[in-house]
């Protein structure tokens, strides 16, 4: 059928003829692919097109160009104000998860750092603001997990952004910028390289050596390890669960005399000496079930010298990476880059006690994360558990049979 209308067609938008026109086919019973190949448009415009801007007031979905160009006006009106400026509780839960206040297992908020907000990200050795600090696309990714029959309660990571960092859409306040990962006040690019290793292991404990159900996740009980140090020669162990990307902080106080004369060729006393870590490692993998006791891998440090004896004390394998290879543990890393954000570098961590990292711990636990289908890590590892439970019982009954 020929085209009623020779208008030219817009580059980018539907034009007032091109509408006329739509209505006129879609009178006809034209198909939406026919209307689209009538037009030179694509069929997903036409399709959009009919869906969005119909009439609705008669009660069913009539198209007219009119009341079509009508709707396409109002919506191209600018500047429009933003979803979270409008919508209460969505914009309630955004900031929750942004902001929202660490908690330790009792329920006990805990406060963390007191910081100024300055218009600025933090600088080099100062305290960052405690946070859940769920990231945008974490809290978007969310929403239908949380809401899955309430479409109001949707957003986009990009227009979470926008509303903390572009003049004109702040439906939240600019100084939440401090609880995302980087701090930045400003969205520019960044890049971030580290490093570490030194070689002393032998050959038949290097990570070529793992098993392969470690390599590629298949099984939990897989752990990376590695320490976070600051101020002082303060540190923090981090132990992460490579399938579940389920993390627990290692406490290692300073020991007695520490701030007194150095002994030469004496015990560490900065409490991430072999013999302080070895204890710390035992003591929160002791506490796990025993189908989460596979392996650890950790770098070259000499914090592990004492690896036979914590083998021997909890049953893990332990393996090391190549010099100089933190890739080797990516899921540690990332996790400590995380950390970074309640632990900054050339901050003093030996202030924050026990109760502190169990907080922390639990904060990163309840994130929901891409990688696991917007789970938490804390969920995958009750789902793992609970799998087992049920996988032992099903043996019990086929044996009492």
């Amino acid at each position: 059928m020929p085209s009623i209308s020779m208008a030219p067609v817009s580059g980018r938008y539907l034009s007032f003829a091109e509408r006329e026109e739509i209505a006129i086919l879609h009178a006809r019973s034209c198909g939406v692919r026919e209307i689209a190949r009538q037009l030179g448009r694509s069929p997903s415009t036409i399709s959009r097109e009919l869906r969005r801007n119909a009439a609705t007031r008669s009660g069913d979905l009539q198209y007219r160009a009119t009341t079509a160009q009508w709707h396409a006006d109002r919506k191209a009106r600018r500047p429009k104000t933003a979803k979270l400026a409008l919508h209460e509780p969505l914009r309630r839960y955004v900031q929750d998860r942004l902001a929202g206040t660490i908690t330790a297992p009792g329920g006990q908020p805990v406060a963390g750092p007191s910081v100024r907000w300055i218009s600025r990200r933090h600088g080099r050795r100062q305290h960052r603001r405690w946070a859940t600090s769920w990231s945008p696309e974490q809290i978007a990714k969310r929403l239908p997990v949380d809401f899955p029959d309430d479409e109001s309660m949707r957003v986009s990571h990009e227009t979470i952004y926008q509303s903390l960092y572009v003049q004109g859409r702040g439906a939240l306040r600019r100084e939440l910028t401090a609880c995302l990962r980087t701090g930045r006040a400003l969205r520019v690019p960044r890049a971030r390289v580290r490093g570490r290793g030194k070689g002393f292991i032998t050959a038949d404990i290097l990570i070529s050596e793992r098993p392969a159900e470690a390599s590629d996740r298949a099984i939990p009980g897989h752990w990376e390890g590695d320490l976070i140090v600051g101020l002082g020669s303060s540190a923090i162990g981090t132990l992460v669960e490579r399938t579940t990307r389920f993390t627990m902080l290692l406490h290692l106080p300073r020991m007695t005399g520490h701030d007194g004369p150095r002994v030469k060729h004496g015990p560490a006393l900065a409490g991430h000496g072999a013999e302080a870590v070895r204890a710390a490692i035992a003591s929160a993998i002791t506490t796990l079930p025993e189908q989460l006791r596979r392996s650890l891998t950790w770098d070259q440090g000499t914090e592990m010298s004492q690896h036979v004896r914590l083998r021997i004390d909890t049953g893990l394998q332990i393996f090391f990476c190549d010099p100089h290879s933190p890739w080797q543990r990516g899921t540690n890393e990332n996790t400590n880059g995380l950390l970074r954000q309640y632990f900054p570098q050339g901050t003093d961590l030996s202030k924050h006690g026990v109760d502190d990292l169990t907080a922390i711990a639990a904060a990163l636990n309840g994130r929901p994360r891409k990688t696991l289908g917007w789970k938490t890590p804390a969920e995958a590892l009750n789902d793992y558990l609970l799998s087992c439970q049920e996988a032992r019982a099903a043996v019990a009954r086929d044996a009492g049979r």
